[in-house]
């Protein structure tokens, strides 16, 4: 499998943009659960008419997200991060340098979630947030493709938060993907897209550590593989008060964001799935 990787990051990247789209409908079509995650979690954010103009696109960029990732991770960094061709927003990031501010960035599974960081860390450290692949010959294709002097991993477990503070405090930049469904005991029930989800509650924890700026990041996948369009914006409302009411605004604010580009957001994610134990969300009380 590893060898087959690199196999298809020799592959020019409109190559595999478009063997994704094929790959992306295999899926699709192959099962019958990520069909209907798709359905049902398009329906909750949209009109039906709309959804369904929405869902062969976002089809199509699923399987392009996941044939982009041999060219990511083997090709030299220099050569991924000039796939960049344009960046909005990178005046808030300097403005938050000025500050002497650490950066939390919120990067859903919008677009291409892999680039982002790694733009960042051509110029700045950054701390990233990942679980470990359940594929362990993945494991060494995460480090190299990611790993850099400027790009630190961070596993999703308590010494990996303890590097996500730690980066903080030393006011650099640290990266997650909040719309993760959290494990057992590591998250809250918010509506996100009007239907409770177990979202993690770090997001909000880390968005109270002092001189922080929370922003959020998004690369829009370009047609033809011709790159990326890397967007930097501040969340729609401010993320303060109770762990609840951040957690709450942190999903609002990803709402919003996908909302640019729904076509690139990962429906058939199960996001409103519940780790065991965790139960489902309390009855609103009269």
């Amino acid at each position: 499998m590893t060898l087959l990787f690199r196999l298809l990051g020799r592959l020019p990247l409109r190559l595999l943009h478009a063997l994704g789209a094929l790959f992306g409908w295999a899926a699709y079509l192959a099962s019958p659960t990520y069909r209907r995650h798709s359905r049902e979690n398009l329906a909750l954010a949209y009109d039906p008419a709309a959804a369904a103009a929405i869902l062969p696109s976002a089809v199509a960029q699923a399987g392009r997200g996941v044939l982009e990732l041999p060219y990511l991770w083997t090709r030299p960094k220099a050569e991924v991060v000039g796939l960049v061709t344009q960046v909005t927003g990178w005046e808030l990031i300097e403005a938050a340098w000025q500050r002497g501010d650490g950066i939390l960035f919120f990067t859903p599974h919008l677009g291409c979630f892999e680039i982002t960081a790694q733009y960042y860390a051509s110029r700045a450290p950054i701390t990233v947030l990942y679980r470990r692949p359940k594929q362990a010959w993945m494991q060494p294709l995460i480090e190299s493709g990611r790993g850099s002097a400027n790009f630190r991993l961070a596993p999703a477990d308590l010494s990996g938060v303890r590097l996500l503070l730690k980066g903080l405090k030393r006011r650099e930049a640290v990266g997650m993907l909040p719309d993760q469904v959290p494990g057992m005991g590591e998250g809250q029930w918010a509506d996100f897209f009007g239907r409770p989800a177990y979202t993690m509650t770090l997001g909000a924890r880390l968005s109270e550590t002092e001189r922080t700026t929370v922003l959020l990041a998004f690369a829009e996948r370009l047609p033809g593989g011709r790159g990326y369009n890397l967007r930097f914006s501040a969340p729609t409302q401010a993320i303060g008060g109770s762990l609840e009411a951040r957690t709450a605004a942190i999903n609002r604010a990803l709402e919003d964001l996908i909302r640019t580009c729904p076509q690139q957001y990962l429906w058939g994610y199960n996001r409103y799935k519940a780790p065991r134990g965790a139960g489902g969300p309390a009855e609103p009380s009269c």
